[in-house]
């Protein structure tokens, strides 16, 4: 008999939750075929069988959140599997072949009650897309009559009250996980800034008119990158087992992206050795997969610092981030106005301001050493130019 258990899929990784299981007791199953679909905090992920045989017990349930080495499934050794006459063990019509298509693609397909084994794959050797699911699903559709109760010459919508419940599992329970574990171990500090970023709004601008689109977010990756080779201290990790403070040369940094299942941070990697138009380039990808939930765990892990732009949203002029553990600090990216600024010249000029915060661990950090590493990070962005005199 052969354990199927819940593996470490991920850095960090200690529990997940069952969200799906694509066979049942009494299937077949190859070597490698997808048995068991899991949730952890950062991604969704498949789990293969590890040999080929028949399915003689499932451990867990749908929905259960259970721990790395959990046993999920007991499968029987191909090997040992005695085959009966074909009039004493009806075939398995339902393992007539593997559907090939991602996870999320089966979520898409599964919450709108879509049996993909019926659709047609367009996708090279026959695998199933979003896009494959999402024609099927409007092809399902039919018009919503709705009946209205009319009393006398008053239209009457009838109301019932009721009560909604929110699961609290999957990716939001995950992340509630995760920011407890932030707080409770890192003693967190947070000061605001406010940056006049009037000369990186108008160097984009003359880019646009050259057909090249760079993001902020690529201006401020870089920035922060050139920030943390002023300040090595931020792009760190505190050993309290072994009493050190490990500075990190490489420069990986996570990108908070709002998506519709949760919170998820992808790792643009070794921003120090990119230019502008492949941070944007890499950006615009690694967000197109989080909020497709396509990210694989490579692309969520290994962060040495953390960005959060919440200035596209509206509304937001601070907040107190949480740091991504077991990193050391956060720097979040808030509302930008235009506001009237007395400049050098004591004249009243109108400017594009934008608020920022900054969560740093203070047991690594102290309060100066963090005001000093955002005024050098001011003075990239305020001064675009300043950059180009890091580079060199």
């Amino acid at each position: 008999m052969i354990e199927v258990k819940l593996h470490d899929i991920g850095e960090g990784m200690t529990e997940a939750d069952i969200t799906h299981f694509f066979v049942k007791v009494g299937d077949r199953v190859k070597a490698d075929e997808p048995i068991v679909e899991v949730q952890t905090d950062k991604m969704v992920a498949e789990i293969p069988a590890p040999k080929s045989g028949v399915v003689k017990e499932i451990v867990v349930g749908t929905g259960e959140t259970i721990s790395v080495g959990t046993t999920v499934m007991i499968i029987e050794d191909e090997s040992t599997v005695v085959t009966q006459p074909s009039n004493q063990q009806p075939e398995n019509k339902s393992k007539s072949k593997r559907i090939m298509a991602s996870p999320y693609t089966r979520k898409i397909a599964r919450e709108n009650g879509i049996n993909i084994e019926q659709i047609q794959g367009s996708g090279p050797g026959g695998r199933i897309t979003d896009e494959d699911v999402y024609s099927q699903i409007r092809s399902n559709s039919s018009p919503i009559i709705v009946e209205e109760l009319v009393t006398e010459s008053k239209t009457v919508v009838p109301i019932k009250p009721y009560s909604t419940d929110i699961p609290f599992k999957g990716r939001r329970k995950q992340i509630g996980k995760k920011m407890q574990q932030s707080l409770i171990t890192i003693p967190h500090c947070t000061h605001f800034e406010e940056i006049d970023v009037t000369e990186l709004m108008n160097i984009r601008e003359h880019l646009k008119e050259e057909e090249i689109k760079i993001s902020a977010n690529a201006f401020f990756l870089k920035a922060i990158s050139l920030t943390l080779k002023e300040f090595p201290i931020f792009n760190a990790v505190l050993d309290e087992e072994n009493e050190v403070i490990r500075l990190l040369d490489e420069h990986h940094l996570g990108i908070a992206t709002d998506t519709e299942d949760g919170l998820i941070v992808p790792v643009v990697r070794n921003v120090e050795k990119k230019n502008l138009k492949q941070l944007h380039t890499e950006m615009k990808d690694l967000t197109k997969k989080a909020l497709e939930n396509k990210l694989s765990i490579q692309e969520v892990s290994g962060g040495t610092f953390t960005i959060s732009n919440v200035g596209p949203l509206g509304g937001s002029i601070g907040a107190t981030p949480i740091i991504n553990y077991p990193e050391v600090a956060l720097l979040s990216f808030h509302k930008t106005k235009k506001m009237p600024v007395v400049n050098k010249k004591d004249e009243i000029v109108v400017r594009s301001m934008m608020n920022v915060s900054m969560s740093f661990d203070h047991r690594v950090v102290d309060g100066a050493t963090a005001v000093k590493f955002t005024n050098h990070f001011a003075k990239l962005i305020e001064n675009p130019t300043f950059m180009l005199l890091e580079l060199v």
